[in-house]
């Protein structure tokens, strides 16, 4: 990162770090046979962000990260399809997000990335705040206070949207 970035040199370390826990959240979550590595996925993601100026602080940063490696895992998932036969139309598969990351409920049957990125593409041109409101949550893993910090809102309101995002988002994806 540039030298005006908001992270001094001896903070690389826990930059390392907290990119390192949120590829290792996602691919934990992956499907079995899944081909990107933490370490790619890490390198890809700090690669995107080098090229972003105006990093305000951690929330921030993580904020962006998250965003990034949203958008190069269903890419990955993607590309992983178009080399399957049949790509979209074979049984539904993807990064293994489980129901009770979006819904708070005991988790049941994997949700398919793609369906995800559908649905959080529908729910943002909607109330783009939510959706918002569910990359940091769910993808950068931030706490709701954490969140309206980034955002600039009310820790309620924070509360308020993300319940009506995980409905919208549990309705757009078949979920009871």
């Amino acid at each position: 990162m540039a030298s005006s970035d908001p992270f001094p040199n001896d903070a690389m370390s826990e930059i390392e770090h907290e990119l390192r826990r949120l590829a290792e959240g996602y691919l934990r979550r992956e499907r079995p046979g899944h081909t990107l590595q933490t370490t790619a996925l890490i390198d890809d993601t700090w690669f995107r962000l080098q090229r972003i100026g105006g990093i305000r602080d951690r929330e921030h940063f993580l904020a962006l990260a998250a965003q990034a490696m949203r958008r190069i895992l269903v890419d990955h998932e993607r590309a992983a399809r178009r080399l399957k036969r049949g790509g979209g139309r074979a049984k539904r598969q993807g990064l293994t997000l489980i129901v009770a990351e979006v819904s708070g409920e005991t988790p049941t049957d994997p949700i398919d990335l793609l369906a995800l990125e559908e649905a959080l593409r529908d729910l943002e041109e909607l109330a783009p705040r939510q959706g918002r409101i569910v990359e940091l949550r769910f993808f950068a893993g931030l706490s709701c206070a954490e969140t309206a910090d980034v955002l600039e809102i009310g820790e309620r309101t924070v509360h308020r949207e993300w319940a009506l995002a995980k409905a919208f988002l549990r309705r757009a994806m078949g979920q009871p």
